[in-house]
């Protein structure tokens, strides 16, 4: 299933385009590797989301959604950005979920 980013309308459809994006940069499969978030904060307000996968031999994969600007960073396993990705529609992060990752 591929996600167009002009289709992402929910925080939920934003998990699944950066899970895919990062396994398709490492060729992992995707129902083998979970990715974890954490929530970002700026002076306690909520900006975003860090997305990571460990993959095979420490391979490690992350995103940084920036919900300011409604953008997606992607890193790769050293570490260096390879994609920036303007969301064209805005996501919100539902208030109980910015209170649980807290």
């Amino acid at each position: 299933m591929s996600i167009s980013v002009e289709k992402i309308q929910s925080l939920d459809e934003l998990r699944l385009y950066i899970h895919k994006t990062l396994c398709e940069k490492e060729n992992l499969l995707e129902e083998q590797f979970t990715m974890t978030e954490m929530a970002l904060q700026r002076r306690g307000r909520s900006c975003g989301l860090q997305f990571s996968i460990n993959g095979p031999r420490s391979v490690r994969l992350g995103a940084i959604w920036a919900s300011d600007s409604n953008m997606v960073y992607f890193y790769d396993a050293r570490g260096e950005r390879y994609s920036k990705v303007h969301l064209p529609n805005r996501v919100f992060i539902p208030e109980e979920e910015s209170e649980d990752a807290a």
